[in-house]
């Protein structure tokens, strides 16, 4: 079993945006030709406890050197509080020759990666006549942090960023970071989310909301939304705004605000499109100008697993990791005792 923390995984992605969005816009690809293999992410919930979960994201990834695998990632938003990371996750990966767990790495970065890559992905993907320049971030958390980075990968021409959230001292710190880390950008705090909403024709919305608590009402006319924590917007925004979604099964479910919308509606005939199928058909999508298009990935695992082979991959190249060669019991014999 290899063994790869977390400054192990950042050593190999660090930098690497370009790699991590050719493997997510690959995985995506794949999913939509029908070569993976994605059951429903498993919810755990807790009773009397409805802020905090774990999910199990099972999944096969099909391709020369097919890959399978699970993430396990818990989201507990008050650890934040206490100065630690609101969501810690694991990735395992199995031999497709024994089914044999290969290797453990950690999985919170490769989460907050490839979501950040697939947001960045639909931005430069679902594209507008007028060049996108500026980003809102509602939500000023890892993930918001992620996703401008991977913006600034795909749009060069970004070059203004509004912030907001509920705490404002925490938006006052992200945007500090954020011109520490981008000193050429200029970077404002909203007094609130939906000034943010307006300061921009793209707007990510990465929050912990559990339910929906945002319409798209102060949007420009042409704006894209990045819909990444998929709870934010009510389902009337939904059934008005053209929806690109990652897979509408998986998407319309727990409570999503697509899963809402297809409740209120009693159909899907609000989804447009996936992102699979807009990169399959070679064709530019072109966002119209005179309504709001919503991105809404579910996240899939096929993605975490996309990220997470490309590190394996690369550590092996770079010597990193811990290998621990009993991880598993001994091979069976005659006169083992199965369980």
């Amino acid at each position: 079993m290899l063994i790869l923390g977390s400054g192990e995984v950042r050593q190999v992605l660090d930098g690497a945006e370009d790699e991590v969005l050719a493997a997510v816009r690959r995985a995506y690809l794949l999913h939509e030709r029908g070569r993976t293999a994605l059951p429903h992410s498993v919810f755990l919930r807790f009773p009397d406890d409805p802020r905090n979960r774990i999910i199990g994201l099972p999944a096969y990834l099909g391709e020369d050197e097919p890959v399978a695998g699970i993430k396990w990632i818990a989201s507990f938003p008050g650890n934040t509080a206490s100065g630690l990371e609101r969501a810690s996750a694991a990735v395992i990966l199995n031999s497709m020759a024994t089914g044999q767990p290969e290797a453990l790495l950690e999985g919170s970065v490769i989460s907050a990666r490839r979501t950040a890559a697939s947001a960045a992905l639909a931005a430069a993907v679902l594209g507008s006549s007028v060049p996108d320049t500026g980003v809102s971030l509602v939500g000023c958390g890892v993930i918001g942090f992620e996703i401008l980075a991977c913006l600034r990968a795909v749009l060069p021409g970004l070059a203004a960023v509004t912030v907001s959230d509920l705490d404002r001292s925490r938006a006052e710190v992200f945007a500090a970071r954020c011109r520490d880390r981008w000193p050429g950008l200029s970077i404002e705090v909203a007094g609130s989310a939906e000034e943010a909403l307006a300061a921009h024709r793209l707007v990510c919305l990465a929050t912990t909301a559990a339910a929906p608590h945002l319409t798209t009402d102060a949007c420009r006319p042409g704006t894209l939304v990045l819909h990444v924590s998929l709870r934010d917007l009510a389902p009337r925004s939904i059934l008005a705004a053209v929806n690109v979604v990652d897979d509408a099964d998986h998407v319309c479910r727990e409570s999503t605000s697509l899963h809402l919308a297809e409740q209120l509606s009693g159909n899907r005939d609000f989804i447009t499109a996936s992102i699979g199928s807009v990169l399959d058909s070679g064709t530019p999508f072109r966002r119209p100008g005179d309504r709001v298009t919503v991105f809404s990935p579910f996240g899939l695992g096929t993605l975490d697993l996309a990220l997470a082979d490309l590190v394996r991959r690369r550590a092996g190249s770079l010597g990193l990791g811990t290998w621990v060669p009993d991880f598993l019991p001994a091979g069976a014999g005659a006169g083992a005792v199965s369980g």
